[in-house]
């Protein structure tokens, strides 16, 4: 009894000590500097040439989640990470996971619904900041010319502040600026871009009314991912994904929606009813992601720009129900975080949270 009573005073003691040093400046200071010279590295590990690598930087749809970023899926291959579609928080999730900058290769959209769209001036103004070499390349379909202006003259005034405060040696208005480039690929698949062994393909994919919307295609060193943008269950998708080793497909649960959408004829919310109402047609269900990656063959299915995004594991549950009667294993439903590896000279499909 004694010995225990001598040990709770002696953690008693040694608690009461660490409480007091960390009242002491110096001590607080030393901690600091740990915690930011952890956090302000640089996640190399993603880049090495090892494996091809997809990190779901946003796994949301339109509707509010707090912990989701809007449609974001980002590929490292070639030294690279390049970019399918730059939704809203999009570029925070990836400065959390610590992501060199620079080392952007391009921003490709699928389409440009504001989900899509809306870090677009984050990722340029980002990664300028952080030193890349040369203006951003931003590739999508027709009308991303126009995209691209509009956000360039919306971040104009930023950029001169910050060239007038930094100096124009350090941040150079030519390489600050974006590059558009239209793909044409409304009716059939087309190449994006075919260097250093990585190969992009552009292909089409069903969201009437939005035409055209796009899917992407990377084939890297004998490995590929397709990411498929919003889309119907799509022919031109199964066509484009075959035998791919990854398919990150969009997914709404429309028997969710239906409920979302009665709760708010019910509260008289009858603009929200209209609009849950409206988007059954031009999306996915899980199920029917399920049956796209089994008809193509791909090895695994993940799911993203869920809708709603399920807030809670229960939630997760009632979100994919049927899928496993459908595709009973080889799939899973992605996170912000989700981090895929495809070793080179392997079949091997890796799947982790970079948390």
């Amino acid at each position: 009894m004694r010995r225990w009573l001598a040990g709770l005073v002696g953690l008693a003691a040694i608690a009461a000590v660490v409480a007091a040093a960390m009242r002491v400046p110096l001590v607080q200071d030393a901690i600091i500097r740990r915690v930011i010279a952890r956090a302000i590295g640089t996640a190399n590990h993603l880049f090495a040439e090892d494996a091809l690598r997809v990190l779901l930087c946003g796994t949301s749809a339109p509707l509010p989640h707090p912990t989701r970023a809007k449609a974001c899926v980002a590929v490292f291959a070639a030294g690279r990470f390049w970019v399918v579609d730059t939704g809203p928080q999009s570029w925070n999730r990836l400065a959390l996971s610590r992501i060199d900058g620079k080392r952007i290769g391009a921003v490709l959209f699928t389409h440009f619904h504001s989900d899509h769209i809306g870090e677009l001036g984050e990722f340029n103004l980002q990664t300028w900041a952080a030193g890349r070499e040369g203006p951003m390349r931003v590739f999508g379909p027709p009308g991303v010319e126009r995209v691209v202006a509009g956000f360039q003259e919306a971040y104009a005034l930023d950029s001169g502040y910050r060239i007038a405060h930094h100096g124009a040696d350090f941040l150079d208005a030519n390489v600050g600026r974006m590059q558009a480039t239209q793909v044409d690929a409304v009716s059939a698949p087309a190449v994006v871009l075919d260097e250093e062994g990585l190969k992009i393909t552009a292909f089409p994919v069903d969201h009437r009314p939005i035409v055209p919307a796009y899917g992407y295609r990377f084939d890297y060193r004998g490995r590929s991912v397709v990411v498929s943008g919003d889309t119907v269950k799509s022919p031109s998708l199964v066509a484009a994904a075959r035998g791919a080793d990854v398919l990150v497909h969009e997914a709404q649960a429309n028997h969710l929606i239906a409920m979302i959408g009665d709760a708010a004829a019910a509260a008289g919310r009858t603009r929200v009813a209209k609009i849950m109402h409206d988007i059954p047609s031009y999306h996915t269900s899980p199920v029917q992601a399920a049956e796209v990656a089994n008809e193509a063959g791909v090895r695994l299915l993940v799911l993203y720009h869920l809708n709603p995004p399920p807030p809670n594991r229960f939630a997760e549950r009632v979100f994919v129900r049927g899928v496993a009667a459908v595709r009973p294993d080889h799939w899973v439903l992605g996170d912000d975080g989700t981090l895929v590896e495809l070793p080179f000279g392997s079949s091997a499909v890796e799947v982790r949270s970079l948390e």
